[in-house]
């Protein structure tokens, strides 16, 4: 069901063209409208330069019933020049007309056609340039974080990372709803369209050389399989998930899970909690929140530290994060702190 990761196929090994609607690339992107609105505007502001060049010079053109030209006739002379149509009834006889519409109504010509094609080359061209896009994207990602999923859970988690100073260029969303896929893509999030259940989908974000993965499915069933795919992939990889059961906390913990967030559980603590302490609950949240308060963060130790006790540093210490293992303060093993040890404190939020 999930493929043999040493011999990509399928979706994976397509070409980029093909991936075009499936691996969405952000760009900074206008409304077509108004992008359509501003080339009708230059378009016509062309035609009513050259208009203005031609009734100047009125003189010098021959109009085929004898009478001298107005400016309707310029227009109508811009009209037929510009779009190369040329009737012929309207002419430039005299040289110095002549010398006109060679230094500045063929320039007008040619920018004016520029503009026309220009519209509908960009719409033959954007495929092409999502093909090269996705191309570039898939030979230079690395080190990235790969979010499955981006209802509540994994919208949170995004804006908790982006607070914490991770690049939005750096996460990459999957989801099989094309609603969510179109605001993630509308935050500058890269995007993939598919069930991350699938090896080959998983594939596409690059997964293999991820940093970390963060499942928020809607079903726990769902972030199993995902789980084992992704830790399939990808042996090294941070792998958090959240799940709604607790009793299926061991079965994503075996399929690779290094973190298990229990949601509904959490949240019934702190909706118990709130009851008779919410002041506790609010602190929890500031925690929680990056941007402002204070927040929960993670720091090498620093040489001057090493030997002495977390209880003693300046900052307020919550753990000691030792060979992987997390180690809370006040157990004897973290009692002095080693070299190559990682603290978990409280920091100011911005600092």
């Amino acid at each position: 069901m999930f493929g043999d990761p040493r011999n990509p196929v399928g979706l994976s090994s397509s070409p980029d063209y093909a991936l075009v609607g499936l691996l969405r690339i952000p760009a900074a992107q206008s409304s077509p409208w108004v992008s359509l609105t501003r080339r009708v505007l230059f378009a016509i502001a062309l035609l009513f330069t050259a208009a203005t060049v031609v009734y100047v010079g009125r003189h010098g053109y021959s109009d085929n019933t004898g009478d001298e030209l107005s400016f309707l006739d310029a227009m109508y002379y811009a009209t037929v020049s510009l779009s190369t149509t040329g009737y012929g009834d309207i002419a430039p006889v005299t040289p110095s007309a002549r010398l006109v519409n060679i230094i500045v109504i063929t320039p007008l010509r040619v920018l004016f056609l520029i503009v026309l094609v220009g519209t509908t080359l960009g719409v033959l061209t954007e495929r092409s340039r999502q093909a090269f896009k996705i191309q570039r994207w898939r030979h230079t990602v690395r080190n990235h974080t790969v979010v499955v999923g981006y209802g509540t859970k994994g919208r949170t988690a995004i804006d908790a990372m982006v607070g914490d100073g991770i690049q939005v260029s750096d996460i990459v969303v999957v989801d099989t709803d094309p609603v969510a896929l179109e605001a993630a893509a509308a935050a500058g999030l890269v995007t993939v369209h598919g069930s991350a259940t699938k090896s080959d989908v998983l594939r596409l974000t690059g997964v293999q050389r991820a940093a970390a993965v963060v499942v928020a499915t809607n079903r726990d069933d769902t972030a199993v399989l995902v789980t084992l795919t992704a830790r399939e992939l990808n042996k090294t990889a941070k792998i958090s998930v959240a799940i709604r059961e607790a009793e299926n906390t061991h079965l994503v913990r075996q399929s690779g899970a290094d973190s298990v967030v229990v949601s509904s559980e959490t949240a019934g603590r702190l909706l118990g909690i709130a009851t008779t302490t919410p002041t506790v609950v609010e602190m929890m949240e500031d925690l929680l929140t990056p941007e402002q308060g204070f927040a929960v963060a993670e720091r090498e130790v620093e040489a001057s530290e090493v030997g002495g006790s977390p209880r003693h540093l300046s900052d307020i210490v919550l753990g000691v994060v030792r060979n992987g293992a997390l180690i809370r303060v006040g157990e004897p093993e973290v009692d002095a702190l080693d070299t190559g040890d990682k603290l978990l404190y409280i920091r100011r939020a911005g600092k």
